[in-house]
């Protein structure tokens, strides 16, 4: 063991280094150079050290940290404030409990979703996540490789590291896009066209980011990295920051002062309903009035999230917002559900719920900064075995019969 602490220590020492030398500086490539210096040898005994020998989802995040700088993992890991509504996502399917029923022939189960007349093998998404290039080098490709193995959807993130024509060649079909609208309208009609362009059949407007977060665990971690990280992040103004980021590049950002939205309202929502030919979802909504008038002003579909516990301190976890929206929308537009999932037990309560599909996020990035596509692919098959033995536990032999009356509350 000190044979291993000295090696890892020798590489951030290594690093140091690398992130001062002019080769790299400005390169992009520090990040991606990272997750190759780490081995197998300098993991700690209890950590798993292929993706194959992880039981569970959790396995992952050790490693990952093992492998990424601090302040990248301080990101990850980070709610806002005291991480209330972080804990609560994971702490909300404790108050839903599963009822199920026996004597019941459960040999074939069918596992797929219907999602805008698209059948998918799982019900198991990959949520949009930014910047996967600090995970792996292979980043939102090898996350978009690992869900065409499993038939899983994938929504890209308008920060994602790679281009979105990259990653659709790499799923296989078009991707859904996720998108952070900006005040200046010539921006996002850029990003929306982009995506449309490139065969994207769903936009999804993230609607949780209005202010600024108090993200106290990255804070920590950020004061404990000594990384140089000018080696890989242009600072200053949108029109040097952005413009050779995957999804800016090519779109006028002069004048530009923030790509923030802090003046967000249904009149975007409109504009964007009739500027695309993308079916229009909201990502963030956690009420029911919100979701009338969601309704009301035509859009397509729901996500109910809270940025994963990042965005609001609310203390109300996703999966207790998720019975008022499905209520309020009546099955009139398909309502899909992030937020803390990580077993197979997660998804059965939300689909019982009346959730359409799920999207999972740090446990699949966990994987992709573990072991790469490998780990993406663990993840999700982990979580596919998990949820199609919760099916058969429950005596239920397709998506379709899961309902409400398999759920009671705690």
């Amino acid at each position: 063991m000190a044979a291993q602490r000295m090696s890892a220590q020798s590489r951030r020492e290594f690093l140091k280094i690398l992130a001062a030398t002019p080769a790299l500086a400005g390169s992009g490539l520090l990040p991606y150079f990272l997750p190759k210096l780490a081995t197998a040898q300098d993991l700690p005994d209890e950590f798993v050290r292929e993706a194959a020998d992880a039981l569970n989802v959790f396995a992952f995040e050790p490693v990952a940290k093992s492998k990424m700088l601090p302040v990248h993992y301080g990101y990850t890991a980070s709610g806002t404030d005291d991480e209330e509504t972080l804990r609560a996502n994971r702490e909300g399917f404790k108050k839903f409990l599963i009822r199920v029923r026996r004597l019941i022939d459960v040999r074939n189960v069918d596992t797929s979703v219907d999602v805008f007349g698209q059948r998918w093998d799982s019900p198991i998404m990959l949520a949009p996540v930014g910047g996967q290039g600090k995970y792996h080098p292979d980043a939102e490709v090898a996350a978009a490789r690992a869900a065409r193995v499993g038939g899983h959807n994938q929504i890209l993130s308008t920060a994602t590291t790679q281009t979105v024509e990259d990653v659709n060649a790499a799923r296989g079909v078009p991707v859904w896009f996720q998108l952070y609208a900006s005040n200046y309208w010539k921006v996002t009609e850029g990003l929306v066209k982009r995506a449309e362009d490139a065969g994207c059949p769903v936009v999804a407007l993230t609607v949780d980011r209005a202010s600024p977060r108090n993200m106290e665990t990255l804070e920590r971690y950020r004061r404990s990295d000594t990384t140089d990280c000018t080696a890989c992040h242009t600072y200053g103004p949108p029109e040097e920051r952005l413009r050779d980021r995957a999804m800016y590049r090519g779109i006028d950002l002069s004048g530009v002062e923030s790509t923030a939205n802090t003046g967000l309202t249904w009149e975007l929502v409109d504009r964007l309903k009739s500027a695309t030919s993308m079916r229009v979802m909201l990502k963030g909504i956690v009420t029911h009035e919100d979701a009338r008038l969601a309704l009301r002003h035509g859009v397509d579909g729901i996500i109910v999230s809270n940025h994963g516990g990042r965005s609001e301190a609310s203390g109300r976890s996703t999966i207790e917002s998720l019975p008022e929206i499905v209520e309020a929308v009546n099955g009139r537009i398909p309502v899909i559900i992030d937020g803390g999932f990580r077993r197979g037990s997660d998804i059965f309560k939300a689909l019982a719920l009346g959730a359409s599909a799920i999207c999972i996020g740090r446990p699949y990035v966990w994987g992709l900064g573990a072991f790469g596509q490998a780990g993406v692919e663990r993840v999700l098959e982990i979580l596919r075995t998990e949820f199609r033995r919760v099916m058969m536990e429950a005596g239920v032999t397709s998506t379709t019969q899961i309902n409400a009356s398999y759920i009671e509350r705690a």
